[in-house]
């Protein structure tokens, strides 16, 4: 089976905080999402957002729809974000194929009826992480390049986080419904991510972490701000940010980390912030 899909449900703060270590990692962390040749997916029913891994190898794969969803294909409602995290691949949309490299990424509109992944070396697959968000409308697939992905250099290094914030599906660079998603890359000799940390009750998120050097890690702090919880996160591996979590995270070496968020609306800078000395 070339599709397989795993589903998460919503949980109450209050219950989350009587989880031990193994309840939190279930219920939040995604612990694999790439396999030759296979398309991996994780469902979450929080904002119903899907995140997933796609690693074409020796053939074509394509975005099948999952029962989960119950559509005729897997955009019938719904767009979708995909970034070229390794190597470079083409992203076909409906007979039209997209040639993407690291960073590069692709914004898939409702209505897209065939999706398909393919490397371009073989001996060197590509992987492409995605988000899929339900969507009210369409709006045209578009490819996202260094031309049109936004950078901003954020932190300091007193602090530790400094950051390269790459901001690749916002509606102010391409029309989307309610997806929005970019890539930070963590500078040599920080480690913060996110801090202070930031809840938005409008909205929630995942982030995905990758190029975490081998034995190293990255811990992600979530929870509410007064009753904090933390998750120790590999390479590759992603965590589902409920609307009432803070998402923040230090790392035993610097890495860079994909950002998906879905829900209410599309201000970026809609957030509530907590300044470090007020976390518990």
């Amino acid at each position: 089976m070339k599709t397989k899909i795993e589903e998460r449900w919503g949980t109450h703060p209050d219950d989350v905080k009587k989880y031990d270590t193994a309840q939190l990692r279930k219920e939040f962390l995604v612990e694999k999402l790439f396999s030759p040749d296979e398309v991996l997916m994780v469902y979450t029913h929080n904002d119903r957002l899907i995140i997933g891994g796609v690693m074409p190898v020796n053939e074509a794969l394509k975005l099948e729809t999952v029962d989960l969803v119950r559509s005729e294909y897997f955009c019938e409602r719904r767009e979708a974000g995909i970034v070229c995290i390794e190597n470079e691949g083409i992203v076909s949309v409906d007979g039209n194929d997209y040639k993407l490299a690291y960073k590069d990424a692709l914004y898939i509109g409702r209505g897209s009826k065939e999706v398909f992944f393919k490397s371009l070396n073989a001996s060197e697959p590509a992987k492409f992480y995605f988000a899929s968000s339900p969507a009210h409308t369409a709006h045209p697939t578009t490819l996202i390049t260094k031309e049109l992905r936004r950078t901003r250099e954020l932190g300091v290094k007193a602090m530790s986080n400094e950051r390269t914030l790459n901001q690749l599906i916002l509606n102010e660079i391409t029309p989307c419904c309610q997806l929005q998603l970019g890539l930070t890359e963590i500078k040599e000799g920080s480690v913060w991510n996110t801090m202070p940390p930031h809840t938005h009750s409008r909205r929630m998120e995942a982030y995905f972490y990758f190029k975490v050097p081998d034995k190293q890690s990255v811990c992600h702090f979530m929870g509410k701000p007064q009753e904090t919880r933390h998750i120790f996160m590999a390479n590759e591996q992603a965590v589902i940010s409920p609307s009432w979590s803070i998402h923040s995270a230090a790392g035993t070496s610097n890495y860079t980390f994909i950002w998906a968020m879905c829900g209410e609306n599309l201000d970026y800078d809609d957030m509530d912030t907590f300044t470090a000395d007020k976390l518990r």
